[in-house]
C-alpha cells in the first residue's frame, strides 16, 4: 500500500464512530477482503493501522491490500455479531 493511501485510511478511521458495528475492507478491485465486527469501530479498525511489528504476517498482508474501509453501525454488539456472520455468508 502506498504510504499516502495508508495515511489517508488512518486519518479516515480517526473519524469512525465509537460504537458497535461491522467494518468491511476492500482492495483496489473493490473486492471485499475482510469483514469484521467491533464493539468500538474506531478503536478496532484503528488497530490495523498501528505499528505493524505487533501484527501477524497475515494481518500485515491484509493491511497492505486495503484500499477502502467502510462500516455499518449496529445498536448492539450482538447485532454486530449477527450482521458480520450474515455478510460473511453472503460474500
Amino acid at each position: 500500500m502506498a504510504s499516502s493511501r495508508f495515511t489517508e485510511l488512518r486519518d479516515k478511521v480517526r473519524e469512525f464512530p465509537l460504537i458497535s458495528g461491522v467494518y468491511i475492507m476492500k482492495n483496489t478491485a473493490d473486492k471485499i477482503i475482510y469483514i469484521g465486527k467491533a464493539k468500538n469501530l474506531r478503536n478496532r479498525v484503528r488497530s490495523y493501522f498501528t505499528d505493524s511489528k505487533d501484527h501477524s504476517p497475515k494481518t500485515r498482508l491484509l493491511v497492505q491490500n486495503i484500499q477502502e474501509v467502510e462500516y455499518i453501525l449496529t445498536k448492539t454488539e450482538v447485532e454486530a455479531f449477527l450482521l458480520e456472520a450474515s455478510l460473511i455468508k453472503k460474500h
